[in-house]
């Protein structure tokens, strides 16, 4: 009996999955308790294929175990595991009743349970992030691109401190959002691809497959190969943890990626800024009583989703320590990890589809820029001015600009009536003065710079 999603208690399931049920089927591939258990059949069978390999059962028993961890279904290895209260032990006992005697004894043959749930583990997370996470970073980061394209040209007020400082254009703006999860996808990717399993048994020492092997770490890497993983150089009962530890870093940082891009969009939606904004559907409601309202409810979403789950990162730092060999501090705290993979890729498509059709008012974009046109150039006027010998040019330029708020004229008409700027100012090029009397030149490499990094990160994804 399937149940009602409204009966679930993780909002994951109940409230934001069940709103894209085409990623929740994506992500329930590789991350449910069915796909985990699913997993573990598949290294309990892996195991025993090895064993064919190197001589300790026939061909024919690893084709059975295979085909019966292919048949397993996670209730039955639950119902199981009400009588033996140990998880991996009940998996084992549901492979064994369907595979024939000559086979039994070579289900879980030498291994510890840490050694499946680790190994498959790591199979999850690196199959997720390569075949779900990374490709919908991916798709954003081709959104991303496509604003930055557009907008490249499109003058805005750069803002540092929450005030206007110097020009910038909207692309180089979302350039920088291209460049940082650039580097996170190639992170996450690395990541996923160094992920490890194990095959040492017990303590890790090889001490169960010693007494068959003589090179027990060739049997080892046999097993591993045939799931495309690959051993650390020391285990001990479990996988070193800081490789999981590298992973969930880069699933949290692209995380507060996504939330640092969704905050200034957010911001960018004030009423007092209103430089773009969300689109928004016909019947769509901003508030239950202020029906003139249009929340940036989208982006608030993604922060609010980086909020719950990347101080989780805490606990995974806290698992990272384990008494001696192994001890059972993870056994809880473990199993939620995949839930900020779940939320990384929800706020990921939240993203994509909210950014697809963002609404860009280039002429807010000019009006506000315009607010402080007259007085950004007190920086290209200040280093003009020492560059051509003032020996206080900076506080020169911070005099005159008390004039200027105080309504006795522009900064440069200023500059201009000042007798003592006069010399200098005379050596000032006619491009320099061309930026003086237009701040939307002053804008550096912003175009240019937004091209290039588009370009490069083209490039370097093969996008």
């Amino acid at each position: 009996m399937l149940r009602d999603p409204f009966d679930s208690i993780s909002p994951l399931d109940h409230r934001y999955f069940a709103s894209a049920p085409d990623l929740w089927k994506r992500l329930s591939a590789y991350l449910s308790e069915s796909a985990t258990v699913r997993y573990q059949a598949k290294v309990e069978a892996a195991l025993v294929l090895a064993l064919s390999r190197f001589g300790l059962c026939s061909e024919a028993v690893a084709a059975e175990v295979e085909r019966a961890a292919r048949e397993i279904d996670p209730a039955e290895v639950y119902r199981e595991e009400e009588k033996t209260r140990h998880n991996i032990r009940a998996l084992v006992n549901c492979i064994r009743a369907r595979v024939s005697d000559e086979a039994k004894p070579f289900v879980h043959f030498t291994a510890t349970s840490v050694d499946i749930m680790d190994t498959a583990r790591a199979l999850q997370l690196r199959d997720v992030a390569l075949e779900v996470v990374i490709p919908l970073l991916m798709e954003l980061e081709r959104v991303l691109i496509g604003i930055a394209r557009q907008e490249a040209e499109t003058i805005q007020a750069g803002r540092t401190h929450g005030q206007h400082a110097v020009p910038i254009t909207f692309g180089f703006a979302v350039a920088e959002y291209v460049s940082r999860l650039g580097n996170r996808i190639e992170a996450l990717r690395h990541a996923a691809h160094n992920l490890k399993g194990k095959m040492a048994g017990a303590v890790g020492a090889y001490n169960a497959s010693r007494l068959f092997f003589s090179d027990p770490a060739a049997f080892e890497r046999e097993v591993l190969a045939t799931l495309g993983l690959s051993a650390a150089d020391h285990a001990t009962q479990i996988v070193q943890p800081e490789f999981l530890l590298d992973y969930m870093h880069c699933v949290a940082s692209a995380f507060g990626v996504l939330a640092n891009l969704a905050d200034d969009v957010r911001h960018l939606q004030r009423t007092e800024i209103a430089e773009v904004g969300e689109a928004f559907e016909a019947e769509q409601v901003g508030s239950s009583t202020m029906p003139h309202k249009r929340n940036p409810w989208n982006f608030e979403h993604v922060k609010s989703l980086w909020k719950v789950f990347v101080p989780r990162m805490i606990t995974l730092y806290m698992d990272q320590i384990s008494e001696h060999q192994r001890d059972l501090t993870n056994s809880a705290s473990g199993r939620f990890a995949v839930e900020m993979v779940a939320g990384l890729a929800l706020a990921a498509d939240r993203l994509i589809k909210v950014l697809r059709k963002l609404v860009v008012d280039r002429r807010r974009m000019e009006e506000n820029f315009q607010r402080t046109a007259a007085s950004v150039i007190a920086e290209p006027l200040y280093i003009l001015l020492a560059a051509t010998g003032h020996p206080d040019a900076h506080e020169a330029v911070r005099r005159l600009t008390l004039k200027a708020d105080a309504g006795e004229g522009s900064l440069w008409e200023l500059a201009s009536a000042n007798e003592e700027l006069a010399p200098y100012l005379a050596r000032f090029t006619p491009e320099q003065r061309a930026i003086l009397q237009d701040p939307r030149r002053y804008k550096g490499l912003a175009v240019e710079r937004t091209l290039q990094v588009c370009e490069e990160w083209e490039r370097r994804l093969n996008l």
